[in-house]
């Protein structure tokens, strides 16, 4: 067995948990809970050591969001409505789209995002565009 692998076998049982998919709703926070702390040590520094495990835990808890908290499609004006409400916003208060009628027509599926619409509203709730098709 090379030195490596040697290594790997001595300090597996350490390891395993981080690198196994969560197999319950416990494994799945723990895994999370360990994440954070590790983002902690990290403090975004992509040249860390334990910078490649954090993406491998983030894929990880990624795959499990995906199979167990499937985000449904959702109009672009539901997705508006949404983040609206989110916000605590009215339709007076998006002045990118346009005037509080516009606004009105798109929250009621009478007219389209455009997109002018779209960039604007994604920058405005730090979300990405493809939200709003």
């Amino acid at each position: 067995m090379s030195a490596i692998l040697k290594q790997a076998a001595d300090h597996w049982r350490y390891v395993a948990p981080l690198l196994t998919p969560p197999q319950s709703e416990a494994d799945y926070d723990a895994l999370v809970e360990t994440l954070d702390e590790l983002l902690d040590e990290i403090a975004g520094a992509e040249n860390h050591p334990l910078a490649g495990l954090a993406s491998q835990m983030g894929d990880l808890i990624a795959a499990y969001d995906t199979a167990h908290y499937p985000i449904p499609d959702a109009p672009g004006h539901e997705v508006l409505r949404h983040l609206m409400h989110e916000h605590g916003l009215n339709q007076g208060d998006l002045p990118e789209i346009g005037a509080q009628s516009v606004v009105s027509e798109i929250l009621n599926g009478k007219r389209q995002l455009n997109v002018r619409h779209i960039r604007a509203l994604a920058a405005r709730f730090n979300v990405p565009a493809d939200v709003f098709f």
